[in-house]
């Protein structure tokens, strides 16, 4: 994995792990390394924490220092900026976004100009250019300094873009969003009023420090209350960045990721529209999606934990449709990139399709009880390695055989291992996870636990 960069982006504390100096310096480099031999054009959009404004200013200096033209899409989401990237003749995108983490966090998504996660020999170059094992690239001077350019007008072509991959009109339908006080506070009621939903709007009033807390898709549970009482037919969720959707059913049950994968897998298999493609799942989804699915005879494939690698197992193989449990959807003939919107849309594509209401479409997908809680610690490696770690991890194992799984995995973008136990009864979940978590703690390792 790269030093700076994980599999969604350079994340870290606002001016303290993730700082201005490095936002100027990969506004810098970007800004030269795409400018080398014509007017570099770079897109940049932002989610609504605090930092977001501080960090688009020194980008968009580094850009425009190096000479290239930075383009402000101003708050929007990150599938947005990715499609601007690709539609639009850019040289590259950048979104400024910690996606679902609390607001003192930030983060810095760099897309190429297909709208696809950035190459790897790209970020490399950049983090030897933050490390100083680059020579120091050129200021322009003269005419040849760039320009930061309003382009809120993307954002807008954005949202007429997704009206248009709607096939129904939503009219009476009462829709529920939940917009974490993130990048969806406009975008995704305008949206669905467009389509003629009666759209009943949540967590859409940011302040800079209000994003994602007890909110959106990472607190699905104000939403499911919210559409309860309020009789509403179907509701959405999205995180600080828009590139998750959750959804909740008429009666106030959550329907995850892997729960929106089957239902449209086997919208497209009932339409024959299927044909070879494979489900693309993580490591994460749950066994009760891979039950269901061979129950209709769609295949599915097993990559790594990131829609990262999701879609580039989609790309090399051709598959129509991948995700996560967490709400990162991907359908390749629209996006190269998890949308919540586009996903809430779809979504809707089927239900009024089958003339079903949410609840019967999740209905033959039977979820697995789950237990995953997040330890933090000061080295990953170090305690994967540990033999009395992974030696308990191994007894978990031995004793699930075929009803359960374990999985212990580090995150992409903290220190901390994330301990996930499946199983037929909940309570052997929490007690295996709270099992492994024990030998962690009692060699010193454990820093923090949370759920």
């Amino acid at each position: 994995m790269s030093k700076y960069f994980g599999t969604d982006g350079f994340r870290g504390d606002a001016n303290v792990g993730l700082t201005v100096e490095h936002a100027f310096k990969i506004g810098r480099f970007i800004g030269w390394y795409y400018g080398r031999d014509h007017k570099a054009k770079i897109v940049v959009g932002k989610d609504t924490r605090l930092s977001s404004y501080m960090f688009e200013c020194a980008l968009t200096a580094g850009i425009t220092a190096s000479g290239a033209d930075a383009y402000l899409m101003h708050v929007t989401t990150t599938p947005s900026v990715s499609y601007i990237a690709r539609t639009e003749d850019f040289d590259c995108g950048i979104m400024i976004s910690a996606s679902h983490n609390p607001f003192n966090d930030n983060g810095i998504k760099l897309v190429n100009n297909n709208g696809e996660k950035m190459e790897d020999s790209v970020i490399d170059e950049v983090e030897k250019y933050l490390d100083g094992a680059v020579p120091e690239v050129p200021y322009a001077t003269g005419d040849k300094i760039g320009r930061a350019i309003d382009h809120s007008a993307g954002r807008n072509r954005y949202i007429g873009y997704l009206i248009t991959l709607a096939s129904h009109s939503l009219k009476d339908v009462k829709v529920g969003l939940d917009c974490a006080n993130g990048s969806t506070w406009m975008i995704a009621k305008a949206v669905f009023e467009a389509l003629g939903a009666q759209t009943y709007v949540i967590n859409n009033t940011p302040d800079g420090t209000n994003i994602n807390v007890n909110c959106g898709s990472t607190h699905i549970e104000g939403l499911q209350k919210y559409v309860k009482e309020n009789h509403l037919d179907i509701g959405f969720a999205f995180d600080g960045d828009a590139d998750r959707c959750l959804a909740v059913d008429e009666n106030g049950e959550l329907v995850n990721g892997d729960q929106i994968l089957y239902i449209y897998a086997n919208y497209l298999k009932e339409r024959g529209r299927m044909g070879d493609s494979k489900v693309v799942t993580t490591i994460m989804s749950n066994f009760g999606l891979y039950k269901a699915l061979d129950q209709i005879g769609v295949g599915y494939e097993k990559t790594a934990v990131g829609d990262k690698y999701v879609y580039e197992n989609m790309r090399q193989y051709g598959h129509k449709i991948g995700g996560e449990q967490s709400g990162h959807i991907i359908f390749t003939k629209y996006a190269t990139t998890g949308d919540g919107l586009l996903t809430a849309i779809k979504v809707m594509q089927v239900v009024m399709d089958k003339k079903l209401p949410l609840s019967k479409l999740a209905e033959p997908i039977k979820m697995y009880p789950q237990v995953l809680k997040n330890v933090r610690v000061a080295d990953k490696d170090t305690v994967l390695g540990d033999t009395d770690v992974k030696a308990a991890i191994d007894a978990v194992s031995d004793a699930l055989g075929d009803t359960g799984r374990i999985l212990v995995r580090k995150s992409g973008t903290e220190p901390v291992l994330r301990v996930m136990v499946e199983a037929p009864e909940y309570e052997v979940c929490e007690k295996n996870v709270d099992d492994v978590i024990a030998v962690m703690d009692g060699k010193g390792y454990v820093i923090e636990v949370k759920k």
